[in-house]
């Protein structure tokens, strides 16, 4: 019995100082009255200043969302441009507070760089974009092509695979930035560019002549884009986790920034947990009652979010497609708030 007791009064010291240290990164953000959010250095869609430096994008809002939840402003965030190269070191310094940076959710980043995934906001798969007087049809057809990427990115491994498992040949083309590809590309310094497909949609835009170009058809990857946070602060990571599912939850409910204060008064019990009028959930992440009323009032659910940034409305012009809802043929699906 002693031996048990002295066992469950050490774990009970870890769970004491782990929750301290749990709670250290939220009550630094409340402290000092912002988050910083690291985001590309100008992706159409995802993640763009304008000429004022006001920064738009899926996931911009995805910070301005978080910041929403925290601090009932979603304009309580400082966007931090980053290279793909130093999104993950300035994220394990603790520069930034949460990574928002189109980036792809594999095992290796997941286990061996300190970090955590909090979700997926955007389902992608690489593609590859070519000239269309290249009379190209397929990516079968690239046997032999120089081919532009970006250092630092899951494309060089993925466009390797490709070619690889096709027993094709290809000369890489790399750089350190996505406005160095683009400009290569468009330079005619190599025959095709690959990246993620929404990302080509985006890089299309900024083309000389955009309608000269078009994507392939096939899709060589999954890339599951994300945000993320470093390791050892569990609450930090339910708050932007949940910040995800809350907005995602949000949308499947019918819930949105045009009708939040209406459905405060819904006799619907999923909808009055998700709002705050029923239950603590909102304190169980150290937020307020009505966090996702915060959140959706301010920015949107995920459908609104996708919609402004990157939908059949914007340029980019990107369908739902495995983007839609897990009841609309889709795989966005965030667990219940209950």
């Amino acid at each position: 019995m002693k031996r048990l007791l002295s066992t469950l009064a050490v774990a009970g010291a870890i769970g004491l100082a782990a929750g301290g240290a749990q709670a250290a990164k939220l009550d630094q953000i409340k402290s000092k009255g912002f988050v910083t959010c690291g985001v590309s250095q100008g992706l159409p869609g995802f993640s763009t200043p304008d000429d004022k430096g006001n920064w738009t994008g899926l996931d911009v809002d995805l910070c301005r969302a978080v910041a929403a939840a925290i601090f009932n402003d979603a304009t309580k965030v400082k966007f931090t441009p980053l290279s793909a190269k130093d999104r993950f070191t300035a994220l394990q310094s603790g520069d930034i507070d949460v990574l928002s940076r189109n980036t792809t959710w594999t095992m290796s980043r997941d286990t061996q760089l300190g970090l955590n995934f909090a979700g997926v906001n955007y389902y992608d798969g690489q593609g590859f974009m070519i000239r269309k007087d290249k009379k190209v049809n397929s990516a079968l057809e690239l046997s032999g092509a120089s081919v532009c990427t970006q250092t630092g990115t899951t494309t060089e491994q993925n466009l390797a695979d490709y070619f690889r498992a096709n027993n094709m040949t290809y000369e890489v083309i790399a750089f350190a930035t996505n406005d160095e590809v683009v400009k290569a590309y468009d330079a005619g310094r190599c025959d095709a560019l690959t990246t993620d497909r929404s990302g080509l949609a985006g890089e299309r835009l900024k083309l000389t002549n955009p309608d000269d170009h078009v994507v392939l058809p096939e899709v060589i990857s999954k890339e599951p884009l994300g945000p993320v946070v470093a390791h050892g602060d569990d609450q930090w990571l339910d708050v932007v986790k949940w910040t995800l599912f809350a907005q995602i939850n949000a949308e499947e409910l019918g819930v949105n920034s045009k009708n939040v204060d209406e459905q405060m008064k819904s006799a619907n019990p999923e909808v009055k947990r998700l709002l705050g009028t029923e239950g603590n959930f909102g304190e169980m992440l150290g937020l307020n009652k009505d966090w996702v009323v915060q959140i959706v009032k301010l920015v949107g659910n995920y459908g609104e979010a996708y919609d402004r940034n990157v939908g059949p409305g914007t340029p980019l012009k990107l369908e739902r497609g495995t983007n839609a809802l897990w009841n609309k043929g889709g795989l966005q699906y965030a667990p219940p708030i209950r």
